[in-house]
């Protein structure tokens, strides 16, 4: 695959999760709403800015590849989320979790590959940036996942899903197959004394 072609590879990566944070965001929005739990509420809503945040510099980095997000894909990942926001009301508190776990799940891949499309579309910079997003991905299915494990019920059992691999796997994973992708920080330079 040729830069050009991984690079307008990446853009629709990027379109594609800029909307899907945006459901993401509308759905938590409605899931912090039925919990009565002033801790899960409480954690809903930080992952809720945390997918906030995520959009906002997917939007940035839509920008800086001279791209802009998919208005009509935009407008119905919105619906998508307020359909699912209002099922939470009407799910119980398991539906929810399951499908907020699950969906954090493929997050994490998402994010992981667009950090092997943005280094073979010559922008190894953003990698960095998609590897700490996948992390935080993970960290958000490995609480939904904790949440519904915990749960007492047939329903959390047969909902249960598989493990992703382990957090450290991500950056594991795009090391071994991209092994000078990123380079280590440079240490700062001593003043001389």
């Amino acid at each position: 695959m040729s830069q050009a072609d991984a690079r307008d590879a990446l853009i629709r990566r990027l379109r594609l999760a800029y909307s899907g944070e945006l459901a993401a965001a509308v759905a938590y929005a409605g899931h912090w709403r039925t919990l009565r739990d002033p801790d899960q509420r409480a954690n809903v809503q930080r992952i809720r800015a945390e997918e906030l945040a995520h959009r906002a510099r997917v939007g940035e980095m839509l920008a800086e590849l001279g791209a802009r997000p998919h208005r009509l894909r935009d407008a119905l990942m919105a619906l998508v989320g307020l359909a699912i926001a209002i099922s939470c009301f009407v799910g119980g508190w398991t539906v929810p979790m399951v499908g907020a776990g699950r969906i954090e799940r493929v997050n994490i891949r998402e994010y992981e590959d667009a950090a092997r499309r943005a280094v073979a579309a010559g922008l190894p910079e953003y990698a960095e940036e998609f590897l700490h997003m996948a992390e935080v991905e993970w960290d958000h299915e490995r609480y939904f996942h904790d949440l519904v494990r915990a749960r007492p019920g047939w329903l959390a059992r047969r909902a249960d899903w598989p493990d992703p691999l382990p957090r450290e796997e991500i950056r594991a994973s795009f090391h071994r197959d991209l092994p000078h992708a990123l380079t280590p920080p440079r240490a700062p330079a001593l003043a001389p004394a």
